[in-house]
């Protein structure tokens, strides 16, 4: 039988599944970020980040790829954590070839 999931389990994966866009270049943002380094941030960060997904694909798009960045400064701070950890040497070694 399987156990029940504790609801931090449960909100995983929630969040893994909301972060898989089904738009490549988003899924290669937003994946690695929640798997390497969701886990190490604070609380608020947490929010904004689980705040973002919940936002348009064609938005996240804009913001990720740099075409434009989000007006809220809390949102602001999030995409800039994504963006600068999709360029960070932690998460290279994760791409896939």
């Amino acid at each position: 039988m399987n156990e029940p999931s504790s609801p931090e389990a449960t909100q995983r994966k929630r969040l893994y599944w909301h972060t898989r866009r089904g738009m490549w270049e988003l899924d290669l943002l937003l994946v690695p970020f929640l798997e390497q380094r969701y886990d190490a941030l604070e609380p608020a960060d947490q929010a904004a980040f689980r705040d973002l997904i919940d936002e348009e694909d064609q938005d996240l798009f804009m913001w990720l790829m740099r075409r434009e960045l989000p007006a809220e400064p809390v949102r602001r701070r999030i995409v800039q954590m994504i963006i600068e950890h999709a360029e960070s040497a932690d998460s290279v070694s994760h791409r896939p070839v």
